[in-house]
């Protein structure tokens, strides 16, 4: 069997939306209750040294310390051993869509990931704390060691670097973070009186964006009324079945769309009961395709009518922008690769030479109590004093002197 040593033990295995459908990537999601105990029995049973497991919406990756052999076979049985519910058939493809880093290729891709230019949505820093998250979680259980809280430490370093000198993730591109720009830009009140109509994925994620910035006041519609009631009940708001729509009193000033309907839910009659006789302009975030909100409303009212087709457009061009950040990014991850690779020399050097301490206290232990012991009885007090001090100091300086000469040739470093 071939023995991977160093750095090139270190490996990842990584399941991504770039040969994967999310739903396919989706079998490989762990319950967070079975997780810690599963993961444990993958270690102990597969003779890992060290095991981390990473999940998102797009992506499920294992970084993985072992000095055994490493290859599509392992992936293989480490797959079918965590996931014995999924098909062969399903596992085949996803062994044989699975990227596979090793050493400092792992390294470079676990920078790449935290700093989002691997991501889905490039500038996505989310993923930074998602990172930081499956580290604090794989260690809080036992399953790291030094190598990964090595590369861990370097990643975050690594990843604010690169949010803090580049503008990467300065301008947003995801629908929910676009449409509240776009309400802030107005000065919009945080007790504005907000409908959200439909309570899908995309409403639920606007509904709690727009909650934890500190909006408070609200309306939820949805023809399933549990769903309604459940989205209603995170944002401290009521829920109403879509058919109340036509009947609701209470006046708007935000309405935030997004159904599956193929007709437009908000008709010229349902808008103008919705109204209430209110003239101000009111704000229609419609994200629906096709769109919910019937042309002929912003003809007849005024209406800041925010498409999904405007924030696309917006999206579009700060992707651009994002994209030509791209390279400034690789740059800083080409230095942060080879000042992990300078770590982890120094590092290895200073977990081979940590035995040193030990082996001179043996040797001045044995020098005393044994080789020398009936001579030292022969000293009267002080000359044995003088002689423990100097021993005392040549102690020290043979701990200290070969673990600085060792990095020193090791690291080659001029002395």
């Amino acid at each position: 069997m071939i023995t991977q040593t160093g750095l090139d033990a270190l490996h990842i295995i990584a399941f991504t939306h770039k040969n994967l459908a999310v739903s396919e990537i989706g079998q490989l999601h762990l319950d967070p209750e079975n997780q810690p105990a599963l993961l444990a029995e993958a270690k102990l049973t597969f003779g890992l040294t060290e095991l981390m497991y990473l999940t998102t919406c797009n992506r499920i990756e294992f970084a993985i310390v072992t000095d055994h052999s490493f290859d599509s076979d392992f992936v293989d049985r480490f797959v079918q051993s965590l996931y014995p519910s999924v098909s062969s058939e399903n596992r085949i493809k996803l062994v044989e869509s699975a990227e596979i880093f090793q050493g400092i290729d792992a390294v470079r891709h676990q920078l790449s990931v935290a700093s989002s230019v691997d991501s889905m949505v490039v500038g996505e820093r989310e993923i930074i704390t998602q990172v930081r998250n499956a580290f604090d979680n794989s260690r809080k259980n036992g399953l790291t060691g030094d190598s990964l809280r090595l590369m861990m430490r370097h990643t975050i370093e690594t990843a604010k670097r690169v949010y803090t000198e580049t503008d990467i993730a300065r301008r947003p591109v995801s629908v929910v973070s676009l449409a509240y720009h776009q309400l802030r830009d107005m000065n919009v009140p945080m007790d504005s009186r907000i409908l959200i109509i439909g309570a899908g994925v995309t409403n639920t994620n606007m509904g709690k964006f727009l909650r934890k910035h500190g909006f408070t006041n609200f309306n939820v519609f949805n023809r399933t009324l549990s769903k309604a009631e459940q989205l209603a009940s995170d944002l401290n708001g009521t829920a109403h079945p879509l058919s109340a729509l036509n009947h609701f009193t209470e006046g708007f000033d935000i309405i935030i769309s997004c159904t599956g309907s193929e007709d437009h839910i908000l008709t010229p009659a349902i808008y103008d009961q919705l109204l209430q006789g209110e003239t101000d302009r009111k704000v229609v975030i419609d994200i629906a395709i096709p769109q919910d909100l019937s042309p002929e409303i912003s003809d007849a009212h005024s209406v800041h009518h925010i498409s999904v087709e405007v924030l696309q457009k917006i999206s579009n061009e700060n992707l651009k922008v994002r994209s030509r950040e791209v390279e400034h990014v690789q740059l800083i991850i080409d230095e942060a690769v080879g000042e992990f690779q300078h770590k982890f020399k120094e590092r290895s050097v200073e977990i081979a030479m940590r035995e040193v301490p030990t082996k001179v206290k043996e040797i001045k232990h044995a020098a005393l109590n044994e080789v020398f012991k009936n001579d030292l009885n022969n000293l009267d007090d002080d000359a044995r004093a003088v002689l423990e001090n100097v021993i005392g100091y040549m102690e020290k300086k043979y701990m200290s002197m070969p673990m600085l000469m060792a990095k020193k040739i090791l690291l080659n470093k001029r002395t």
